[in-house]
């Protein structure tokens, strides 16, 4: 095709409502979930900080930090904890059986938990989940002030007990200067530190679509968020099912 036949083509389609070819390009199916557990107060986690921000610009994975609030005695409140994060990596530890609860702690998927500076064992873990993915399929569309979140099995129906569908919205980036406890002196900047953690709905494992107003994707300080579908925390471990990254604001 000539260049001048390639304009028309490009033109048409744009003064009909529609784009190109290659701008047509599908949301990115994320490989896996990674969570980090993290906190100000603790001297080994900034090098796992600075990994997150790292996995945080893959667009195959979902990094999200999580700072706890158990090393606050320490000298330093951190800044960006809150208890319900510490809530849910002790569950994770209690659904898993092992009770390993410390920090820097990565979590894929819900399940799996490694030392959140060790690369090298995280990449192990993501390419172990395999080709397959996730169990379900989440597309997110955003529209007159509504979110749309449409579930479909990669599978058969599993006809399980329901999974929670949650709304997780974060801040894509974050700088902290600490000026106590065992990271005196340093400025730490934080990947994706989550803001708030909402239950819009349950999959109940059948094709399905929720909608939920957009202000659940927008509490203080969040200018992003991710859709998961995960397992509840004591019936089956808290495992993730299925993940979608939101839109960018």
């Amino acid at each position: 095709m000539s260049v001048r036949n390639r304009f028309l083509v490009v033109l048409a389609a744009l003064l009909s409502g529609g784009s190109p070819a290659h701008a047509q390009s599908a949301q990115v199916q994320p490989r896996a979930v990674v969570e980090l557990f993290t906190s100000q107060g603790c001297s080994s986690c900034p090098a796992a900080d600075a990994l997150f921000v790292e996995l945080a610009r893959d667009p195959g994975l979902i990094a999200l930090t999580f700072p706890v609030t158990y090393w606050d005695y320490l000298g330093w409140k951190d800044t960006l904890g809150q208890q319900v994060f510490s809530k849910r990596q002790k569950l994770y530890a209690k659904a898993r059986g092992d009770g390993q609860v410390y920090t820097p702690q990565a979590v894929v998927n819900g399940a799996s938990h490694i030392v959140g500076s060790d690369r090298s064992g995280i990449e192990k873990i993501v390419a172990e989940q395999g080709a397959d993915g996730f169990a379900v399929k989440v597309a997110l569309k955003e529209a007159d002030g509504a979110l749309q979140i449409a579930l479909s099995p990669t599978g058969a129906p599993t006809g399980e007990k329901p999974a929670g569908v949650w709304v997780v919205a974060y801040s894509r980036s974050t700088v902290v200067p600490i000026e106590r406890g065992e990271n005196t002196g340093r400025t730490v900047t934080y990947a994706n530190v989550v803001r708030g953690l909402t239950r819009v709905g349950d999959w109940s494992g059948s094709a399905a679509t929720l909608t939920v107003p957009l202000d659940a994707t927008r509490p203080p300080k969040a200018d992003g968020y991710v859709v998961l579908v995960q397992t509840d925390q004591y019936q089956r471990g808290g495992a993730i099912l299925g993940a979608a990254r939101g839109g960018a604001r």
